[in-house]
């Protein structure tokens, strides 16, 4: 009689920080997806408590995407909403405020590196729970590649007079690939 064992499939240990890494891709979609609901709920960020109640609602949508893909990591995903919500509140509602609502390339790169900055202290404190070392460095990566998004959105010509609360999907490409390193530097620490 011939038996058979069961087979258990394995996942090599070198594929496992790719994973997250691909879901990390997917959480582009966060930023346009936040952006319009940040403009159906406080329309135009053309003042404070706009770029305020916008940075909120587009933070929160982009925190629970980012979250879904850095939950396998270890990461909880209501805490990574929340710190990104607060944090782009925040950034938003200070680096718009400090460029006078400015729509020029040069004032849209300081209002993002105020929001990435941020965003990038919030989520360091959820960050800080797993790697200290990636925590001291988010901050500043972010407010580079933040500054980075809306460069590159007035650049190609994205109507930036409209007011938005993030960068356009060109410069949202560009930071969440720039940021998969996130999961990747995370994902090597799980496979160890």
């Amino acid at each position: 009689m011939l038996t058979t064992e069961p087979t258990t499939s394995v996942v090599p240990r070198t594929a496992m920080p790719r994973r997250p890494a691909l879901r990390w891709l997917l959480t582009f979609a966060g930023f346009p997806l936040g952006a319009v609901a940040a403009r159906a709920v406080a329309g135009p960020i053309d003042d404070t408590a706009a770029a305020v109640v916008g940075g909120l609602v587009n933070g929160a949508i982009l925190g629970a995407a980012q979250g879904w893909a850095l939950r396998p990591l270890g990461i909880s995903p209501p805490r990574w909403l929340v710190a990104t919500a607060v944090g782009l509140a925040a950034g938003l509602g200070i680096g718009a405020t400090t460029i006078g609502f400015s729509t020029s390339m040069g004032d849209l790169a300081l209002q993002g590196a105020i929001c990435g900055s941020a965003v990038g202290i919030a989520q360091a404190v959820v960050l800080a729970q797993r790697d200290r070392r990636i925590a001291l460095v988010w901050p500043f990566a972010l407010a580079a590649l933040w500054a980075l998004g809306w460069t590159i959105t007035t650049a190609i010509g994205v109507d930036v007079e409209r007011h938005h609360a993030v960068f356009g999907s060109s410069g949202a490409i560009t930071v969440t690939v720039l940021t998969a390193a996130l999961p990747l530097a995370l994902g090597r620490k799980v496979a160890r």
